[in-house]
């Protein structure tokens, strides 16, 4: 194709859009897109006509003419089908009650499946876990599971607070340590 026959199908297509959107009392060039349906189903996307007055201008001003231009009663297309917001959620997620908890946790410990008690067990801080621990050794009831979790809370505990120690908290721990000797 010449420059000439270019400019000239430009201004055809430019002229074509203007009149669709004139027809179908449109406020920009965008909503044209609702009138031009596609293979897949739906109407085309705007950037996908942007895309086609450049790349494919003969076929943009064919759909124009053909579903716009050319029809009495233009129809907007209906949009493609799209799944639901909350259909895109992960499947398999269970919402359990509280009582749905305490059996599951139950029924785990009768299996004696330490992994699923640990999983299923809430996880409660260091207080609560020795003010519980206390009342079952003064009611003489021996509770692993609430003893496993003493011990992993406490640990749990240790770790941060190590692990919150400076590298000067350490210096002068020695230096005080080497000062007694």
């Amino acid at each position: 194709m010449t420059h000439h026959t270019d400019k000239e199908l430009e201004e055809k297509l430019q002229s074509s859009i203007q009149k669709a959107v004139v027809k179908i009392g449109a406020k920009k060039e965008n909503d044209i897109c609702r009138y031009l349906p596609i293979n897949s189903g739906g109407y085309i996307h705007h950037f996908t006509m942007r895309k086609m007055k450049t790349e494919n201008p003969n076929e943009l001003l064919v759909m124009i003419d053909k579903y716009i231009l050319n029809v009495n009663k233009p129809k907007a297309v209906p949009p493609k089908p799209r799944a639901a917001r909350g259909s895109r959620k992960m499947r398999g997620n269970f919402f359990f009650t509280k009582q749905d908890m305490e059996r599951l946790l139950n029924m785990a410990r009768i299996a004696g499946d330490k992994e699923l008690v640990k999983k299923l067990t809430p996880r409660e801080d260091l207080r609560t876990i020795k003010r519980k621990l206390i009342s079952s050794i003064r009611h003489g009831r021996i509770e692993r599971d609430l003893w496993e979790s003493y011990v992993e809370a406490q640990t749990n505990q240790n770790q941060t607070t190590a692990a919150q120690l400076t590298k000067s908290d350490v210096q002068n721990a020695f230096a005080a340590v080497a000062g007694n000797k």
